[in-house]
């Protein structure tokens, strides 16, 4: 497009390059007590060339744009497959709790009576064992 700008100049003088625009246009004063202004268009050759560079770059970011809602999709089916997994797993331990809870209200006095008798025993044997060991 720079050479565009170049050839402003050879079609309407030096005077008209410093109004030249990027896009093309350029302006002219048709005379000097006229307030006419000449407007003039260049074509561009590479216009077909870069609508199809941006048309394969749109057609890429559509699959780029098609794979990643694809991999949300997957990802959400993952995850909700997780939350169940998580929900049975959080169900059985707090049945587990429930019963062992249970379990041990049942059971909690015989526990107690069981180490007691166990210090019990060891103490005597350890008591006896002194004994033994004086003599």
């Amino acid at each position: 497009m720079s050479s565009n700008s170049s050839r402003g100049g050879s079609y309407y003088g030096g005077a008209a390059a410093p109004f030249r625009s990027s896009e093309g246009l350029s302006t002219r004063t048709a005379a000097a007590s006229s307030d006419e202004i000449q407007l003039r268009i260049d074509p561009v050759g590479d216009l077909d060339d870069e609508i199809t560079g941006l048309f394969g770059q749109v057609k890429r970011l559509r699959n780029v744009a098609e794979e990643i809602g694809t991999e949300v999709k997957s990802q959400k089916d993952f995850l909700e497959e997780l939350q169940m997994t998580m929900a049975k797993a959080q169900a059985g331990v707090k049945n587990n709790l429930r019963r062992l809870n249970r379990s041990i209200v049942r059971n909690g006095a015989n526990h107690i009576v069981h180490v007691i008798t166990f210090a019990l025993i060891c103490f005597l044997i350890v008591y006896l064992w002194s004994k033994m060991s004086r003599k």
